[in-house]
């Protein structure tokens, strides 16, 4: 898998129930959906490569080394000194759920550009999926860039892939992130929206309402996540509701993402383009869904998004 888009440092407090200000301690770990989802990847056993730029600065070379102890491939990140790397403070509620104070003001990922994507063609081009977010793609450079990328890999064959993973206070023209997640949709055989942004992408107020969308916008496999409710997918037609596993929840941050990992781990197993995938059983994809839901509830169980990333030994698969 290449996953391209955003990489940051998310600091976790030391402990749940406080807001920012009343926090004593902070620990760095990665952030950004994109590289999570590599990672993720990655711990399953799968290959996973990143495409994505930060700041040529400590939390730059946080990221890299990071990133290469978990064994994603670094080889397309690219350093840079014309903007910063962007930095996230997660406060947590007493329950786990969570919320960001963001700092990205000219962060360096939103430099992510043409050279980015077109010195990873051939890493690109021999990936058995593409995976894309929005979150690094404030510029109109870097949406052209992505957008072109998914669409070259969609028009070879390949299996292409998004998680949005909204941030709207990131957009000063919410429409022009609506716009491009529409395109996307259209280019990606495999789409995810959480619950709380369907309305935003779709309009529609219910999970079906919103697959109803999805699919007649050209994605093969879509899915809505529902947090402790679970999941649910549409695929040639069929509906189906996947169970979230119960756990102790302490921290909801980079859930998404690791039912994210887990789907894509589940899929390229099996299909390995487009066209296998247009002939797929949905009795295995609700299989993969339902993994999914197993590698996510795992990293709730842990602070942060990517501590609680399972391997496959951790899950008892063989």
């Amino acid at each position: 898998m290449v996953s391209i888009g955003e990489a940051l440092v998310d600091f976790l407090p030391d402990a749940r129930g406080r807001r920012v200000r009343d926090v004593a301690s902070w620990q760095p770990c990665l952030g950004g959906a994109p590289a999570n989802v590599a990672v993720g990847l990655a711990r399953l056993g799968g290959s996973s490569a990143l495409v994505a730029v930060t700041g040529q600065d400590e939390f730059g070379h946080f990221i890299r080394e990071s990133l290469e102890r978990e064994g994603v491939d670094v080889s397309r990140v690219r350093q840079t000194d014309e903007g910063r790397t962007g930095l996230g403070f997660v406060s947590l509620t007493r329950q786990g759920e969570r919320s960001f104070t963001f700092y990205r003001t000219q962060a360096a990922e939103t430099f992510l550009g043409p050279k980015d994507t077109a010195g990873a063609k051939a890493l690109i081009a021999s990936a058995r999926v593409v995976h894309v977010g929005t979150n690094s793609l404030l510029q109109p450079a870097a949406r052209e860039a992505v957008l072109g990328t998914v669409q070259a890999a969609a028009a070879r064959g390949q299996l292409t892939s998004t998680d949005p993973n909204l941030r709207l206070h990131l957009w000063s023209k919410p429409s022009v992130l609506k716009a491009l997640v529409a395109e996307l949709v259209a280019s990606c055989a495999v789409v995810k929206l959480s619950e709380e942004e369907i309305a935003f992408v779709t309009g529609a107020k219910s999970p079906e309402r919103a697959l109803d969308w999805l699919e007649r916008k050209g994605a093969l496999l879509s899915v809505v996540t529902l947090g402790a409710k679970g999941a649910v997918l549409r695929f040639a037609g069929f509906t189906r509701q996947v169970p979230a596993v119960k756990v102790k929840v302490v921290d909801t941050t980079g859930a998404g993402d690791g039912f994210m990992a887990g789907l894509l781990y589940g899929v390229t197993r099996m299909y390995s383009s487009r066209e296998e995938l247009e002939g797929g059983d949905v009795e295995a994809l609700e299989g993969h869904a339902r993994f999914g839901c197993v590698v996510g509830s795992h990293v709730v169980t842990k602070l942060g998004a990517v501590a609680g990333l399972p391997t496959l030994r951790q899950l008892g698969v063989r």
